[in-house]
């Protein structure tokens, strides 16, 4: 089947790892065009970055959530059920790893004392990198199979 009726074979987990991903590749992606954008010839430490930082985060969390809600109410899945639980679990892991490389570097160039323009984008990146991976690795898992250690 095509279009719409294919959607109601995917797991509701799996729907949510796309929208989870792609919400968070669609914030990162306003932020660095309004970011870069402002620049201009001035160095990007210091563009004002707080508020916009802000309302992509802001705005990736509310389209998620309103997303996830919509899919859960169109979906005709029953609900989560183990391999549904380990997946989450198995994207987690990955998506943890990249907070711990972000917080590292965050660390590392605070004490460097880089601006702090650098610091929260090393740990907005690693966000969103967890975000983006931890969706890929659920939906592998959904699409080759899943084999829990």
């Amino acid at each position: 089947m095509s279009g719409l009726f294919y959607l109601d074979e995917v797991p509701q987990e799996e729907k949510r790892a796309w929208i989870l991903g792609v919400a968070a590749i669609v914030s990162y992606a306003a932020y660095l065009v309004v970011i870069l954008g402002r620049a201009g010839e001035r160095p990007l430490a210091e563009v004002p970055y707080v508020a916009t930082l802000l309302w992509t985060v802001g705005a990736s969390i509310v389209a998620s959530i309103v997303l996830s809600i919509l899919a859960a109410v169109i979906s005709k899945d029953g609900g989560k059920d183990q391999r549904d639980r380990e997946i989450g679990r198995f994207g987690e892991y990955v998506g943890h790893s990249f907070v711990v490389i972000g917080a590292v570097a965050a660390l590392l160039l605070a004490m460097a004392r880089a601006p702090h323009f650098w610091i929260a984008n090393a740990v907005y990146l690693a966000f969103t990198l967890s975000a983006i991976l931890g969706s890929i690795a659920r939906i592998f898992a959904y699409r080759r199979g899943f084999q829990p250690w």
